[in-house]
């Protein structure tokens, strides 16, 4: 290799160690490993959510055998009665003692926030999707070259397609916090905060606005 070529090797190997100086003006962004978050877009995942609190309450061994009653949210939404529904539910058939009245009873509420993010900025895509069209765009290529029928060559992508679509979801700009606490003698015995993605047409079933208010907490200008 000539000394010329040398040099401009070693000088970008220099330069390059440069970036790793401390000496940036501000914190440098970075992303948190991958993870996953549900989104929630059906009744039946009112009903899953549902099941999931009730199985945590129950193995509460300080709330065994102790009344619950479960209370109605201070604004009624078509996810607070659905949700409350479900949750009566999931709890007296698993055995638990439900009561109508609040009196003596552990009071089981349930609170509610939707969040709306006005700018996420760059979102990778879901993983695998790059891989997958690039396969599907070469699989597709195939049939110009060997097959008579330049349309078959869309089958194999439309399986590779078929095959990784359902597992994938868009993010999307909103998302909702479910808490669920149980109390008793003003004491929380038990506190579970679920996130989840919702559908941007969906926020009005769990009775927040889009400034990121709990539901059932009014709003006022007055001082």
């Amino acid at each position: 290799m000539p000394f010329r070529t040398w040099g401009v090797v070693l000088s970008a190997v220099l330069l390059g160690g440069c970036f790793g100086v401390n000496t940036s003006q501000a914190p440098i962004a970075t992303t948190y490993p991958i993870s996953e978050q549900q989104r929630m877009q059906a009744a039946h995942h009112w009903e899953v959510l549902a099941e999931h609190e009730a199985d945590e309450i129950l193995a509460k061994r300080d709330l065994w055998g102790k009344p619950l009653y479960v209370e109605e949210h201070e604004q009624e939404t078509a996810f607070s009665r659905g949700f409350r529904s479900l949750l009566t539910s999931e709890l007296v058939e698993q055995g638990a003692i439900v009561r109508t009245q609040s009196d003596g009873a552990a009071h089981v509420s349930f609170d509610v926030q939707v969040i709306t993010h006005e700018d996420r900025g760059f979102m990778r895509p879901p993983q695998g999707a790059l891989t997958t069209l690039a396969a599907g765009i070469a699989v597709a290529t195939i049939p110009f070259n060997h097959w008579t029928e330049p349309a078959l060559g869309l089958i194999p992508a439309a399986a590779l397609a078929d095959t990784f679509s359902g597992s994938w979801s868009t993010t999307g700009q909103q998302e909702v916090i479910i808490t669920t606490q149980v109390s008793q003698h003003d004491t929380l015995r038990y506190s579970s905060s679920n996130m989840y993605y919702i559908n941007a047409g969906d926020s009005d079933h769990y009775g927040a606005s889009d400034t990121g208010d709990s539901a059932g907490l009014p709003l006022s200008s007055d001082w």
